[in-house]
């Protein structure tokens, strides 16, 4: 059950042994890339970039979990944009009168950019997870005790109880599935008897949590930290791990930026839809797959 669990777990993978700061630039790069590109077929290639990613870094379960959660959420974004916009001109399906809402004239440019929504939204969940899977949050919050050593400690203390919590309500809900003789035979449960088991969970790991929380609030001022001054820097040289993230992310981030900016591989859907040459689509899709992918290909040295 942990292995679905999307939390940041040390693994054996170039992703995880690059610096939590350049891991983070490169997971915003590839929202960048998402936000800037508007061709379907450019957006598509990341999205199967970002899989493979996944693949390469040791949680595709995860991320494959997390795309079939953004198709649960894109799909109603492609319907409702198309039973909504009245700016398409190619109707492929008459709905009549539909009173306030105007003619119901549903159109393939309404269809195909409420597909580039869908595909921008779920580039933006699958690029998220990833970071949130590889990126060391303690790491990363580090880097900001410089500025207030106070509030680092309190997130890197927040993250860490995610996954307490996590394993808490689990085995809250397990024990009180076997203490329930009816659920255990097979039988129905009320509603009733659902909202008060539910109550129950929620009540107890509330109280969980704010007994986890005093007794470490304890723990941390016995062991001085209320008296923690500001951690002196130690300087880590680069690894080339941390050069060939660096440069992915910031290659991403100039060809998606630099192509939106000079129109190549460009795509508009309404009044009626204009897309770019499929060669340059094609060799903007395979480049920005590329730079995403490249870092992989070194594994040397990425031992946990």
């Amino acid at each position: 059950m942990m292995g679905d669990t999307l939390f940041y777990r040390r693994l054996a993978s170039p992703l995880h042994a690059t610096r939590a700061s350049v891991g983070a630039a490169w997971t915003v790069a590839l929202i960048a890339a998402a936000l800037a590109c508007e061709s379907p077929f450019v957006l598509a290639a990341l999205v199967g970039a970002i899989v493979a990613a996944g693949v390469a870094v040791g949680v595709g379960r995860q991320v494959i979990r997390s795309l079939r959660m953004a198709a649960i959420v894109a799909l109603p974004i492609v319907v409702v944009n198309v039973l909504v916009s009245r700016d398409g001109l190619t109707v492929f399906l008459r709905l009549g009168d539909l009173g306030p809402f105007g003619q119901g004239d549903l159109t393939v440019e309404a269809l195909l950019y409420g597909v580039v929504i869908a595909l921008k939204v779920s580039l933006l969940m699958l690029a998220t997870t990833l970071g949130s899977l590889a990126v060391d949050p303690d790491e990363l919050l580090r880097g900001v005790r410089r500025l207030s050593f106070r509030s680092a400690l309190t997130a890197s203390l927040a993250t860490r109880m995610i996954p307490v919590l996590a394993g808490d309500a689990r085995r809250l809900a397990e024990a009180l599935r076997t203490r329930d003789s009816r659920a255990r035979e097979g039988n129905p449960l009320t509603r009733a008897t659902r909202t008060r088991t539910q109550v129950t969970l929620v009540s107890a790991i509330l109280s969980s949590s704010l007994d986890r929380s005093l007794d470490v609030a304890a723990t941390l001022e016995l062991r001085g930290f209320a008296e923690a001054r500001r951690a002196q820097r130690r300087v880590i040289p680069w690894s080339r791990h941390d050069l060939m993230f660096a440069i992915s992310a910031a290659s991403i981030a100039t060809l998606a930026i630099g192509a939106r900016a000079a129109g190549i591989a460009a795509f508009d859907a309404y009044p009626e839809i204009k897309a770019a040459g499929a060669t340059e689509t094609l060799t903007l899709a395979l480049v920005l797959v590329l730079a995403t992918l490249a870092p992989f290909a070194d594994r040397k040295g990425i031992e946990p």
